[in-house]
């Protein structure tokens, strides 16, 4: 039985890219598994999956009960949608979700943990963020790029509580952003990226924790100097900038060693770097990765 999240919606995957091409969201299409795949898959389970991972949501924006969050965020507007880029770069950019049509596309499948213990293994439609970097032009003096998320509070109900520091912001290094796994998606399950899972575009590094993946970006600057995100904000010892999977380091208030996937009853262990560890490892060299957690 395979891993991957729902053959159902790869076999409207066509009609997807269709739609996206006349809107000029794409321009061609590649194709790229990162993760390793079988080809018997039971559908069953596959929809399953599907169900869990757009109805399980974390997204405080919204609410703090994962299961809320779908229907409270039928009432945000995602048209019009831009991107500004700006900070130590040659020219500043606003791009709308029509100007994603310059960069080449990717469909990969990708492991997703969350702090929280849980995990599932979703298939993702988006560009690299590597092709938007070097449209961007950074100063050789820009060493991380900062995002944030929208905010909205008319729309976006749980902003209206000053329980966190809104908007969302996250952080990566340079060389991780330019890393080939790290991509901006617009589309899941072949189909458009639904709101409560960020849409209508959000960061996935999937050798992270699940928090590292903001949603909804408006903003991706390019600074100096390691931004602080939010959770590392709210709670440094429990949240820290990298974020890596990493089954030795535990939370204060829970291990790390296991993951229980979603809808699955056993818990299966967890991997170095969520199993992608031949491919980014070496972008910490020499780092002690667990005070750098």
């Amino acid at each position: 039985m395979s891993d991957v999240t729902d053959v159902q919606a790869w076999l409207n995957r066509r009609a997807f890219l269709s739609n996206a091409f006349k809107q000029g969201l794409l321009v061609s299409s590649g194709s790229a598994l990162s993760f390793p795949v079988n080809a018997e898959t039971n559908l069953a389970k596959s929809l399953t999956d599907k169900i869990h991972s757009t109805t399980y949501n974390n997204y405080y924006e919204f609410s703090s009960n994962k299961e809320a969050v779908a229907e409270l965020s039928k009432a945000l507007t995602i048209h019009p949608w831009s991107i500004q880029v700006d900070g130590m770069l040659t020219k500043p950019l606003t791009l709308s979700l029509d100007d994603f049509g310059k960069f080449a596309t990717h469909n990969r499948v990708y492991r997703f943990r969350c702090v929280e213990g849980w995990s599932m293994v979703v298939p993702w439609t988006g560009i690299l963020l590597k092709d938007l970097i070097n449209l961007a032009n950074p100063d050789a003096n820009a060493k991380y790029l900062r995002f944030e998320s929208l905010f909205r509070p008319a729309e976006m109900v749980g902003q209206r509580r000053p329980t966190f520091p809104w908007p969302y912001a996250e952080g990566l290094r340079l060389d991780e952003a330019m890393h080939p796994l790290t991509m901006l998606a617009f589309g899941m399950y072949g189909e458009a990226l639904p709101k409560q899972n960020g849409g209508p575009i959000r960061l996935v590094v999937p050798w992270k924790y699940g928090f590292k993946s903001i949603k909804a970006i408006t903003k991706i600057e390019f600074v100096a100097e390691q931004p602080l995100s939010s959770w590392s904000k709210i709670s440094p010892k429990e949240y820290g900038f990298y974020a890596n999977v990493n089954p030795d380091v535990a939370h204060p208030r829970w291990s790390q060693r296991r993951e229980l996937p979603l809808g699955k009853l056993k818990k299966i262990r967890t991997l170095p770097f969520n199993g992608y560890a031949k491919e980014v490892a070496s972008l910490y060299k020499g780092m002690d990765l667990v005070v750098n957690f």
